[in-house]
């Protein structure tokens, strides 16, 4: 290997970094050089929680997402549900783990995620390794005490998710 390519190959991380920051997403947010862009789509629902007992007393914990994922003309594209999962209008699936989280920037938002991800079925999330969720908005658990175990609540709330290859 020249030092021409490795010198590249050093780089381009950095490149991806710089481009990742200039649009505002956070250093640990942005996934590995060799990862592709697929599309990035807005998503719109709710998140759903559950009054539970943790140790001695009561409190909201996320049960599951429930929501519809658009491209940029408005067309649905995909649903995201409970796993983290996307299931695309082709069939295709793809199921998400949290490699990072950070704050939102805005203030009553639920936290930016770095996902890695496996997929299922032929269509447009197949192939997927990475999901970004980024410039939420709202979605975060109720700040009321909750009394009622089994008790439900659903947050509306808007994302922005970035699926890469």
């Amino acid at each position: 290997m020249s030092f021409a390519v490795r010198g590249l190959a050093f780089v381009a991380p950095m490149l991806l970094s710089a481009q990742s920051l200039a649009d505002d997403i956070p250093a640990r947010l942005v996934p590995p050089a060799d990862a592709v862009k697929i599309d990035s789509f807005s998503g719109k629902g709710v998140q759903i929680y559950t009054c539970t007992v943790h140790e001695t007393a009561t409190q909201w914990m996320l049960k599951a997402p429930e929501a519809q994922l658009t491209d940029a003309s408005g067309v649905i594209f995909a649903k995201h549900y409970a796993g983290p999962s996307w299931e695309a209008t082709d069939g295709s699936k793809a199921m998400g783990k949290v490699l990072e989280t950070i704050p939102a920037p805005q203030a009553a938002a639920i936290p930016w995620l770095l996902l890695s991800a496996t997929s299922s079925g032929a269509g447009a999330l197949s192939g997927t390794r990475f999901v970004q969720r980024i410039h939420t908005s709202g979605g975060v658990a109720p700040g009321s005490a909750c009394a009622k175990l089994g008790a439900e609540q659903r947050v509306p709330y808007s994302a922005d998710y970035v699926f890469y290859r």
